[in-house]
């Protein structure tokens, strides 16, 4: 189908002007994701039914679209393939993208084939009739990374059920949010000076993530892409240094100045990713191994089965800034993967550090006030030491500060908040934030909003901690001092700012 066609199903159904046929019933993996999460609205727009599977439905129905009329969200995990085929029933037609880009070697290599493999043959025994993956663009041959080698052997377990799979395969994906952009964005406004290994004269032809978005709808309209691979990518190749000096433009900074040495290994080069962009190392390391690559389209043939005019790199860079501005991010990297909960060793001591606080301010100014705790924000008190704790985290490994947030003022259940998560939330009344820093036990931070019965609001704020062992233990005890600083400089914070309404 073409682009224009795509546009104008849209532009009807936003204007009413006549109900088209309800279509097909799809099956979409990683709805919770990055690019599920955008994928899921433009399949109902066009009018699609979808069935969306989520290991974590709660986290899920909080997306803005997940409620409407043509949704479906169904419990489960793509590695139980017999649960997997019960809930595929009826479709016609399924998306894979899952990825497992949060954990590293061998290991998360065999968990990507098997679930491929759980995929595959569910797909054939619920009746589907295709696959559309999105993979990784590469040149083919030895050399491969193992990032992109572990997305050429996906595409061949999806297929062992003898179900047609249609294969997208793009490089960096740009756009507000993406993991390869926030890498871009950080390395560039932090650095004027970057030392780089030598993979920055590599090759890259990236991809705005509303083309990827594009073509993923395109393949399910379009039956002569069945079966098929299609390199995917915008119009311009260049190499990663090109596309920094672009990001600074794009910035509004001076030039960067690029010196490249031969001694980087990509371990050194995703450890530094870490330290400087809100990426964790675990996610960073495929990232950095796949930069060795070249990365460009083979073939036109996607174009000129789907034809469509790709935004250049500029153009993408310029919507993904905009978007970020705005504060109308719809998804980010880190939205994607498993929420908190208790873990093997959880139960016995908790640890528990209440305080409350009362305001003259309405429960909703409070609530407003509690839900923009974090990100550019910060935590309305002694927040040197909120920078020093989520400075300790980065070297440690964890994610520290500079993860932030997907929205300034706005939050839902599943959201990230700096090192925390929203496990739970309930408007003006109550919000919990699960730690995922690292720790020796399990913590959450947690605020209760109660009205007075003479008027104001009373904000309860809970430190829980469930400590793992003896170290457990003594971190509590050791941290415990400067909870009256950090916790009581919160709550006065938070008075302050409700009360003064700014």
């Amino acid at each position: 189908m073409s682009e224009e066609a795509v546009k104008n199903q849209i532009e009807q159904k936003a204007e009413g002007e006549g109900d088209s046929p309800t279509k097909a019933r799809v099956f979409l993996t990683g709805a919770t994701g990055y690019i599920g999460g955008r994928l899921a609205p433009r399949l109902l727009e066009c009018g699609y039914q979808v069935r969306c599977l989520a290991r974590s439905p709660a986290k899920l129905l909080a997306r803005p679209w997940a409620t409407l009329e043509g949704v479906e969200v169904v419990e489960g995990d793509v590695a139980d393939e017999t649960a997997l085929a019960r809930a595929m029933q009826g479709c016609s037609a399924a998306y894979y993208l899952v990825h497992s880009m949060d954990a590293a070697g061998a290991e998360y290599r065999a968990h990507d084939l098997q679930i491929a493999e759980n995929f595959g043959r569910a797909t054939a025994s619920a009746g589907v009739s295709r696959i559309i993956y999105l993979g990784g663009l590469g040149e083919t041959g030895e050399g491969l990374s193992e990032h992109l080698s572990s997305r050429r052997e996906v595409e061949k377990s999806l297929a062992i059920g003898g179900v047609p799979v249609t294969v997208l395969r793009a490089a960096m994906i740009i756009g507000s949010g993406s993991a390869s952009f926030e890498i871009l964005r950080y390395l560039v406004e932090r650095l004027p000076v970057m030392i780089t290994p030598k993979w920055v004269n590599t090759e890259s032809q990236p991809i705005s993530v509303r083309d990827v978005l594009f073509y993923l709808v395109a393949a399910l309209e379009t039956p002569a892409t069945i079966g098929k691979t299609l390199d995917i990518g915008g119009p311009d190749i260049c190499s990663y240094e090109q596309i920094m000096r672009e990001m600074a433009s794009a910035l509004g900074l001076r030039r960067r100045l690029v010196i490249r040495v031969p001694v980087l290994t990509p371990r050194l080069s995703s450890l530094w990713i870490h330290l400087v962009t809100p990426l964790g190392a675990s996610i960073a390391r495929p990232l950095a191994e796949g930069l060795r690559n070249r990365v460009v389209c083979r073939s036109d043939e996607a174009k000129r089965l789907m034809p469509h005019e790709c935004l250049t790199i500029r153009q993408a860079m310029d919507a993904a800034i905009a978007h970020e501005k705005a504060g109308t991010i719809e998804t980010a990297w880190s939205d994607a993967g498993v929420m908190p909960g208790d873990p093997s060793w959880a139960g016995g001591t908790e640890y528990v550090d209440r305080r409350e606080i009362t305001t003259a301010a309405s429960t909703a100014r409070v609530w407003s006030e509690v839900c923009s705790l974090g990100g550019n924000r910060g935590y309305y008190g002694a927040n040197w030491l909120w920078k020093i704790r989520g400075a300790i985290d980065r070297l440690w490994g964890g994610p520290g500060l500079r993860r932030g947030r997907r929205h300034a003022t706005d939050l839902r259940f599943g959201d990230a908040v700096d090192f925390w998560r929203v496990s739970e939330i309930r408007p003006e009344s109550c919000l919990v934030l699960t730690a995922e820093m690292l720790l020796p036990g399990l913590a959450t931070l947690s605020f209760e909003i109660e009205p007075l019965p003479t008027g104001g609001t009373q904000l309860i704020m809970t430190a829980r901690f469930r400590p793992r062992g003896l170290a457990g233990i003594l971190y509590w005890y050791s941290v415990l001092p400067l909870h009256a600083v950090v916790f009581s400089g919160m709550l006065r914070g938070l008075k302050r700012a409700s009360e003064s309404g700014s």
